[in-house]
């Protein structure tokens, strides 16, 4: 959560020929390590909670368009480790994110995280339309299985942008899948390792692969310009 490596990073990109929309995670700072079943406390060294405050520092500080707000709590793959994020800490980070203008990317990873993203837009804190990522597949979270996506699309209020995956070999699946459904695509080496078995992946050859699937089904590639248009986003340099 080094905020200096934030700003380092993002300098480098608007420093760069390629124009890129900048999306950063403020997903860190919600992690919770128990100990064993018969001693789950104290928590153990590995555990990562801080305040609302200190989980958006670097968002203050490098003022993307979009970062990420995961929208509620879950077991997260490893026995003993919750992600943690309270109705409490989500409405002071979502409400702080829409004073920076920075646009709240809605992770949600089962069907009550989307729930409750709907509360947030009915109560005020997020703007609609509101921008949501569909994440299938993660233990143990929402299933990748096309019926319970279908499910988060159908709650999916018809004015947002949504976008969908799937982790590891289902991620070129779930590109066809989300474009089918009528939504935009999430690929990238943060969900998948593999262009095939036994080739390891760049995230260039997944976006290149990823294109192809959207373009042979009669989609479209939009550049950064249009994605700003579309999502209503503010290109911004930091102070």
């Amino acid at each position: 959560r080094d905020p200096a490596l934030y700003r380092e990073l993002t300098e480098r990109i608007r420093d760069a020929d390629v124009d890129v929309v900048l999306n950063l995670t403020a997903g860190m700072g919600g992690d919770m390590v128990f100990g064993p079943p018969s001693a789950p406390l104290p928590l153990r060294p590995a555990t990562d909670m801080v305040s609302a405050e200190e989980r958006l520092v670097h968002i203050e500080d490098c003022l993307p368009e979009i970062c990420t707000l995961d929208c509620g709590t879950m077991n997260f793959a490893e026995a003993d480790y919750v992600m943690t994020n309270t109705p409490g800490m989500l409405t002071a980070m979502g409400a702080r994110m829409e004073e920076l203008g920075v646009k709240p990317e809605i992770e949600a990873f089962d069907t009550g995280h989307l729930w409750y993203a709907k509360q947030l837009v009915k109560d005020g804190v997020l703007s609609s339309p509101a921008l949501v990522q569909l994440c299938m597949g993660v233990p143990w979270g929402a299933p990748n299985d096309l019926n319970t996506f279908m499910a988060m699309v159908n709650n999916v209020p018809g004015d947002w942008h949504w976008s969908a995956f799937s982790i590891g070999r289902d991620q070129m699946a779930y590109v066809a899948a989300a474009v089918l459904a009528g939504g935009h695509v999430r690929v990238g080496l943060e969900d998948n390792l593999w262009l095939a078995k036994g080739e390891l992946a760049t995230n260039e050859a997944l976006v290149t692969r990823a294109a192809g699937i959207i373009t042979a089904m009669g989609g479209n590639i939009m550049g950064p310009d249009a994605v700003r248009a579309k999502l209503g986003l503010t290109k911004r340099a930091p102070k």
